[in-house]
């Protein structure tokens, strides 16, 4: 409901979903994707996902694919590596094929050394 809520008296910017594909059953993960797809031309939509199927279609490019890999401690999310981009572009897998066999790697190159967002701090 939340994708579809445009037509409310204030501006939806941005949509949040956590996992959307929770007590989905996998084949109706099209359709899901199909409504982020939809919602997405008039909101901007942020989803996090464990779901292969949710990204199994080559209409998902990698530009709006963000990895998060945990090592060491410290959690790191970034663009993917170039080896996930260039297969993605040259259609040789699906994001969910990648996904499956743990593929879709952060691009460490990105990630500037003890910088952090910050959104907790009391004084941005």
């Amino acid at each position: 409901m939340a994708l579809f809520q445009c037509g409310a008296t204030e501006a939806v910017r941005l949509v949040g979903i956590e996992e959307p594909e929770t007590a989905l059953h996998p084949a109706a993960a099209a359709v899901l994707r199909d409504c982020l797809f939809e919602a997405s031309r008039d909101v901007q939509v942020l989803a996090t996902s464990h779901s292969a199927e949710l990204l199994d279609d080559r209409r998902v490019p990698p530009e709006v694919i963000r990895a998060v890999e945990a090592k060491d401690g410290t959690t790191f999310i970034t663009e993917l590596d170039k080896a996930s981009c260039d297969a993605l572009r040259d259609h040789l897998f699906t994001a969910g094929e990648l996904l499956r066999q743990n593929q879709l790697a952060p691009d460490y190159t990105r990630i500037s050394k003890g910088t952090q967002l910050g959104l907790f701090d009391e004084n941005p």
